[in-house]
């Protein structure tokens, strides 16, 4: 499967990886860490010479149970270190990680390729049109409620075939906006209990419709350390343990805390798939 970004062709016959770049102060696992330039381009630099194919930089937090910052405070976070990411590494394909239109339109004109949203457009009804315009490739998540409230003991009949209407829906009315690079995300631990999670885990290959890529982000979650009793710094290998499953079950995406470690997985499991 090939996606456009902005007239760079990239095949996803292989497996891709992208690494966070997170400028929240509060996130889970790495909040608060990367609060200087100098910080930011050297995690930028650590990323992209490990193996990162994209870079996906936020500034909202939207971990469980998190409070959104206003509009102003997210730009302000991730304007500026768009701008010299940028300049430094001119050649980077960059995602916003974004639900608001108006976030997502600034980044795009500062030379973002992609856009990452983790409400599915139900966060903004101007994403779409916005996508019309812009016409780039687009992560579109499921979220069950808000990051305030999905973990309110979620509910699904049948998690898979509720997941797959979802995408459904939104794919149609995205064509009808005219995007056709469109990468799906289950959202796990987005208003999933422990055991949803691992059942969409487990069925991952029944998602998207083979039409469509997906993406994991599951990289150190309380999905892992909460069954493992550890914290989130000591979920490296169990997070490792996670995408290989992943990727045995057709993940093409892989969104993640640390690369080096992703790419051997993705290394061991292609090698794996070639000698059956």
């Amino acid at each position: 499967m090939i996606i456009n970004f902005s007239g760079s062709l990239l095949d996803f016959k292989e497996p891709k990886i992208m690494g966070i770049v997170n400028l929240t102060p509060d996130s889970f696992y790495d909040g608060g860490k990367l609060n200087s330039e100098y910080k930011i381009l050297r995690h930028v630099e650590t990323l992209l010479k490990e193996g990162s194919d994209f870079i996906d930089i936020g500034g909202c937090s939207t971990r469980p149970g998190s409070k959104f910052v206003t509009k102003e405070e997210e730009i302000r976070r991730v304007i500026k270190p768009i701008r010299i990411i940028i300049k430094t590494f001119p050649n980077i394909k960059l995602s916003i990680d974004t639900f608001r239109s108006e976030v997502a339109n600034i980044a795009i004109k500062e030379g973002v390729v992609m856009i990452n949203d983790i409400s599915g457009g139900e966060l903004d009804k101007n994403m779409f049109s916005l996508l019309g315009k812009l016409k780039i490739p687009y992560i579109l998540n499921h979220m069950k409620g808000t990051p305030k409230n999905m973990q309110n003991n979620p509910y699904y009949h049948n998690i898979i075939v509720e997941i797959n209407n979802f995408f459904s829906k939104k794919i149609y009315y995205l064509k009808k906006y005219g995007i056709q690079d469109i990468i799906l995300d289950p959202g796990f631990g987005f208003g999933k209990t422990l055991k949803q999670n691992f059942q969409l885990l487990k069925h991952l290959s029944l998602l998207g419709f083979k039409d469509h890529l997906i993406l994991i982000g599951i990289s150190r979650k309380s999905m892992i350390k909460n069954i493992l009793k550890i914290s989130y710094k000591e979920s490296l290998n169990a997070t490792s343990i996670i995408h290989t499953i992943a990727l045995l079950n057709g993940s093409k995406l892989l969104r993640v805390h640390d690369v080096k470690e992703a790419m051997e997985c993705i290394k061991l499991v292609q090698y794996y798939k070639k000698i059956l």
